[in-house]
């Protein structure tokens, strides 16, 4: 097929290149419009008992799908008559909306609950109200409704913040933050691709996979959004990973094309090897990576299923573009693919010569390669630690649930957020709601037991009950204006004082459901930490099936790739220890808040879901750099005439002289396209930019360079075994990069030998 591709690409590029531009047109038509249609939520497990409980609040108590916080500031004070009139206009114009529900605000709320919606100063005071229209419109309603009443008026300040808002001004603000990606990671890359290939033309090719890989992958986030709820973070992993991608395999196959130049073939011979081998490379690698990312589609969280959607979107376009319009454009430039060569006028205006071909011997990645396999043991003993001792702190990871300090302190939603902590007696943040769906044959003073039984619990300070009392200890006390009776079903509001994410947290919560209910009646729990503490079990709880799941995808096509069930599992345990110095890096720099934490603010916690997106998407990455270099050994390790350690080892060295310096600079540029997700102002998206460069760098360097030729030294010709009948399936089922139906054996064993050109 990919011998097909290539003479078609030899007889019709025109047709090929003007076919591929229609389509992004097309794609981008489509596709650009996708952030429209996106929504910055899904962290929550929806099947879990904290959003059945949430889901029932809503059905039959008609609360909002999102809290939208308004907060009202006078120098005068919020009982001054200028606040007083901003807040109830305000006020009444949210009562008057269809899509809201529930408002409450310091001015009209009973007497007993105005003050804690009263700052400590004096000064501020909250408007809250229920958004409906569920996740996606329920945004939509917010940004309507902030745009039209929250501005400064009369000497007073009014800012908006709550769950809606900010959720509104994550949207917003990622929508920048991809614009000042593209605006980096283009202009880098680019410039590192014309070091890594020389000629403007070149290097402008895997741009434009790239490009068509984006708008491929957003054409197909857009149809998503009409059947299911997507990520608006979707977009930075296509826009990161399909240049990403892009660069990578269009470098491969360029290499290949000039290495089989360089041995002699004519320009059409050499497109066809190319497509037999390293176009192979590319897909195999591209299913890998797909595979390994269609994993996150078991989570419940549609946060992480979105990155899947994503994922396998854009490999599949960045492999189609490489495969089928890269050979087109190869064809089409002809002689002037090197055109424009930035590193030859270079040497021109520095008087040095032109680099003339050197034997295999002398090239760095060899040399550099036997030297490792000289010293495997302690060489790979002490990368080992060193990895182990970098991934240490993430023995002590704790998680929690976003919220607006996720956002920069410049943005109201996160302005609102903090006066809420730091000026409010009361942190709403920390309240528990208990629901109980079926209360019927409960009594009121049932109710009333139950709820003063909750306010023992320990750092509970009151209870509401749906009697229109809150117990605090076990003393009645004034109307509660959070409490619920309603359709044979009840809710009670628990006020804690315990800090979120908390150990203290965590025991409260089991505490609470430790409480005997009334007439023995199942209760759900939701709240910020029920939230939190069931969007980590859904993704504990299904973790060690993810994990099984990618190992096996894994195992099984590095067996079909290699023939062994030694390289499997020997690159299943790399890849996850190229992983640790990244996972570590995570906990002490926005857990501890090191290094400033990034610019982000620390809370003491990771967002659970981003550990578990980081080992989806590097590990996939990571394999795609083994079979890069993997393919390329057995390649010399079939060739060669003896299949001895020897053998072994001249293998790893020649495929590693090959492919060394594809896989540095891939890195490299991939490195640039993640690392350009450190500009994001969203923090956890920060975080997972560092997470991703230092994951790539790592496997790039110290693990692909020398921690793979140690252990393929030490294994020596075991590398290659596998059982008999293993071996047997492999020969009728395997797949490998050969070209024997192309190239006879003695221009194999010549060509195995053949120079390199080391540019360094």
């Amino acid at each position: 097929m990919l011998q097909q591709i290539a003479r078609m690409a030899i007889r019709a590029p025109k047709r090929i290149i003007v076919i591929a531009l229609l389509v992004m047109v097309a794609t981008g038509i489509f596709g650009i419009p996708v952030t429209n249609s996106l929504s910055a939520g899904g962290f929550q497990d929806p099947t879990s008992e904290s959003a059945k409980a949430a889901q029932l609040l809503v059905n039959k108590f008609g609360q909002g799908d999102m809290d939208l916080v308004i907060s009202v500031t006078s120098e005068g004070g919020a009982r001054s008559p200028e606040a007083r009139a901003v807040g109830t206009d305000i006020a009444s114009q949210l009562q008057a909306s269809p899509h809201v529900v529930d408002v409450t605000s310091a001015w009209t709320a009973p007497a007993p609950a105005a003050p804690a919606l009263v700052s400590k100063d004096g000064k501020t005071g909250l408007i809250v109200a229920g958004v409906t229209g569920g996740e996606t419109n329920a945004q939509k309603y917010t940004k309507e409704l902030s745009e039209r009443l929250v501005h400064d008026r009369d000497g007073v300040t009014v800012r908006a913040g709550g769950e809606a808002m900010i959720y509104v001004q994550i949207n917003g603000q990622t929508e920048k933050d991809l614009l000042l990606m593209e605006s980096i990671a283009i202009p880098l890359s680019f410039l590192v691709l014309v070091w890594v290939f020389g000629g403007l033309l070149t290097a402008a090719l895997p741009l434009a996979v790239g490009t068509f890989a984006i708008l491929g992958s957003m054409a197909v986030l857009r149809a998503i959004t009409y059947v299911t709820e997507v990520s608006i973070f979707a977009l930075n992993l296509s826009v990161a990973m399909g240049l990403a991608l892009a660069i990578d395999y269009t470098l491969l196959i360029v290499s290949r094309y000039r290495d089989e130049l360089a041995a002699g073939s004519q320009r059409d011979q050499a497109l066809i090897r190319t497509m037999a081998t390293a176009g192979r490379t590319v897909l195999f690698s591209a299913l890998t990576v797909a595979l390994s990312m269609i994993a996150m589609v078991l989570f419940p969280m549609y946060f992480l299923k979105s990155f899947a959607y994503a994922g396998i979107a854009v490999v599949t376009f960045a492999a189609v573009a490489a495969v089928v319009v890269a050979p087109a454009a190869i064809v089409l430039l002809g002689d002037r693919l090197d055109a424009l060569d930035m590193r030859r006028l270079l040497r021109r205006i520095l008087g040095r010569p032109e680099p003339t071909p050197k034997p295999v011997e002398k090239n760095f990645w060899y040399r550099s390669t036997k030297f490792v396999m000289r010293r495997s043991i302690p060489i790979g003993l002490a990368i080992v630690v060193l990895l182990l001792l970098l991934g240490a702190p993430f023995l002590g990871a704790k998680w929690g649930f976003p919220d607006d300090r996720v956002l920069p302190e410049s943005l109201s939603a996160r302005e609102v957020g903090d006066q809420m902590r730091n000026d409010f007696a009361v942190d709403s943040a920390r309240n528990t709601t208990v629901v109980i769906p079926d209360a019927s044959g409960i009594t009121p003073q049932d109710l009333g037991r139950y709820a003063a039984d909750l306010s023992l619990v320990p750092d509970v300070s009151s209870v509401s009950s749906p009697t229109g009392a809150f117990v605090e200890g076990r003393r009645a006390g004034p109307p509660s204006a959070a409490t619920g009776l309603k359709d044979g079903s009840a809710f009670l509001t628990v006020v804690g004082d315990a800090p979120l994410f908390s150990d203290a947290s965590e025991a409260q919560l089991d505490r609470l459901h430790a409480v005997s209910t009334p007439g023995g009646k199942s209760v759900e729990l939701t709240g910020v930490a029920q939230i939190n503490q069931d969007s980590s079990s859904g993704i504990t709880e299904r973790l060690p099936l993810v994990l099984a799941a990618i190992a096996a995808i894994t195992f099984v096509l590095l067996f079909l790739l290699t023939g062994s069930v030694l390289l499997p599992l020997k690159a299943l345990v790399l890849n996850v220890l190229s992983l640790t110095a990244a996972f570590g890096a995570l906990v002490w720099i926005f857990q501890a808040g090191h290094l400033g934490a990034l610019g982000t603010t620390p809370t003491g916690t990771l967002v659970a879901n981003m550990p578990v997106l980081l080992f989806c998407i590097a590990f996939g990455l990571s394999m795609d750099y083994e079979v890069f270099l993997v393919s390329r050994i057995r390649e010399y390790w079939l060739s060669l005439p003896g299949k001895t350690r020897a053998d072994n080892d001249e293998a790893v060295a020649l495929g590693l002289a090959r492919t060394g310096r594809v896989v540095t600079a891939a890195a490299v540029v991939m490195s640039i396209s993640f690392a350009a997700l450190m500009a994001a102002q969203v923090s956890f998206m920060r975080m997972f930019g560092v997470g991703l460069t230092l994951a790539i760098l790592v496997d790039a360097t110290l693990v692909r360079m020398l921690l793979v030729p140690a252990f393929m030294h030490l294994l020596g010709g075991w590398n290659w075994w596998a059982p008999k009948p293993l071996a047997k399936l492999h020969e009728r089922i395997g797949i490998s990069e050969s070209t024997d139906d192309l190239i006879p054996q003695a221009e194999k064993r010549e060509r195995a030998a053949v120079t390199v050109t080391d540019t360094g």
